[in-house]
């Protein structure tokens, strides 16, 4: 069959066994909170995606499938099912994913790391926020402070990552204390912590929400950061070609969040109770992170750094095989299955493209370094603008015009990736333009050397209004 032709070059498949009048179990973990899981997961249940791709001929051509879905709010709950067997596939990210493997290794098994589902090279997507109220600014002002953190998280080795930028003792200088998402957001807002670090979506979330404040991206520690899909090696030898299956389901919810992802982050909306606006921030063109399938040697280096991470912190006593337990056979052969260019597609680093024209002057965009973004509440696109100045003026123009805003984005002009343009600082050069940034500190040093002023989002749309 032509699948198992695509897999041909799998020594593997030699191994599979006759699947005839056989049900098979197909169990996956996934994480639908984290919502860059989405193409590995929730998108893939919510839209019947597996059924599309799950072989029905040669061995598999009496075969039953028993497809069976938990959902978990991190990744070292899920693993502990997949150890036990109750699960096949999991996706989480790559610490967690580690783990993973050292646990897999440890009870006498073997995990395989099959994918990337969504990260960013230069390490966007963790982050760490302080109350909306507190007067911290930057990650240096946390000095002796208390910083909540999803234990043995991709957030976690963030923040471990951060405290050493800053020649911190982590045991001494700060007070790192463990807390899922769900209590840090309540700790956040009665005052008992003075941060929490965390990943996809939280440290966006929560700042959208109102209660708290983004004062560190994961880009400024450079550290590639990732989640992917991770499958039980024994069972992958057994069923390549679901494994394949599993994997060409991905690629087509990857599309489909490219093709629409307003449509597709309502959806994820409805199922996890994340804001629609902040699903965009991550799947909209040009978003925080991308979604990108193939093994990048930095998403491979990510691995490898949270294996490192996981024997300083004593969670781990013995390293992994890089080159066994990261496997991309199975996505190689998905790419080619699906008719689409893995080789292309791994040398390819651009964030999800922006090809709708500007809003208010229906010219095409070609410097995304600062471009706006509005969400008209009742609109099923975001409006697109080239420029903060015009994405600004033109929402004084929807608020007179008593329309609702759902979401205003900005894009940050050195990191590039997408901000909530409320919480954003700007910096009017001396020529009038606007260039957003996550910090103010990277604000006054960008105004400094442009001979222009710092201003914070009510400052930066009066300006733009008057401008007019």
């Amino acid at each position: 069959m032509l699948l198992r032709a695509a897999l041909a070059s799998l020594v593997l498949a030699s191994l599979t066994l006759p699947a005839q009048a056989e049900t098979i179990r197909i169990a996956i973990g996934t994480q639908d909170t984290t919502i860059n899981c989405a193409a590995g997961g929730l998108l893939i249940r919510e839209l019947g995606l597996l059924d599309k791709y799950l072989p029905h001929d040669g061995a598999y051509k009496d075969a039953h499938y028993d497809i069976q879905w938990k959902n978990f709010t991190s990744g070292a709950p899920l693993t502990n099912e997949m150890v036990a067997g109750k699960l096949d596939f999991g996706a989480m990210a790559d610490f967690p994913g580690a783990f993973n493997g050292v646990a897999f290794e440890t009870a006498g098994k073997h995990s395989l790391f099959i994918s990337v589902l969504s990260g960013s090279t230069r390490g966007s997507g963790n982050g760490i926020v302080v109350p909306s109220a507190s007067g911290v600014q930057a990650l240096a002002e946390l000095k002796g402070k208390t910083i909540s953190v999803p234990f043995a998280s991709t957030a976690h080795g963030m923040l471990l990552r951060a405290v050493a930028a800053q020649g911190w003792d982590p045991l001494k200088d700060v007070n790192i204390i463990a807390q899922p998402p769900e209590v840090a957001g309540s700790a956040l807002q009665a005052g008992k912590i003075d941060a929490h670090a965390d990943f996809v979506p939280f440290a966006e979330l929560f700042p959208s929400r109102g209660f708290a404040r983004k004062i560190y991206d994961g880009a400024q520690a450079g550290a590639p950061t990732f989640h992917g899909a991770l499958v039980d090696q024994a069972y992958a030898r057994q069923y390549p070609e679901i494994v394949v299956a599993y994997l060409r389901a991905s690629l087509e919810a990857n599309q489909l969040l490219a093709a629409e992802p307003e449509k597709y982050s309502e959806l994820i909306a409805k199922v996890t109770g994340v804001d629609a606006e902040v699903n965009y921030l991550f799947h909209g063109p040009l978003g925080v992170q991308t979604r990108d399938l193939t093994w990048k040697p930095e998403y491979r280096q990510a691995v490898g750094t949270a294996i490192d991470t996981l024997k300083l912190l004593k969670k781990a006593d013995r390293g992994l095989d890089l080159n066994t337990f990261i496997d991309d056979q199975y996505i190689r052969a998905a790419f080619k299955a699906s008719h689409l260019d893995y080789a292309a597609q791994l040398a390819n680093y651009a964030q999800t493209p922006l090809a709708t024209p500007d809003a208010a002057t229906g010219q095409a965009i070609s410097d995304f370094s600062r471009v706006a973004e509005i969400w008209v509440r009742g609109e099923p696109k975001v409006r697109h603008y080239a420029s903060a100045q015009s994405a600004f003026a033109a929402l004084a123009s929807l608020k007179q015009e008593g329309k609702g805003i759902r979401a205003v984005y900005a894009q940050a002009s050195d990191s590039g990736i997408k901000l909530l343009a409320e919480q954003a600082w700007f910096a009017r050069d001396a020529q009038g333009q606007l260039s957003a940034f996550l910090l103010k500190g990277q604000a006054e040093q960008y105004a400094a050397a442009q001979g222009g002023k710092v201003l914070d989002f009510s400052e930066a749309t009066a300006q733009a209004v008057a401008a007019r």
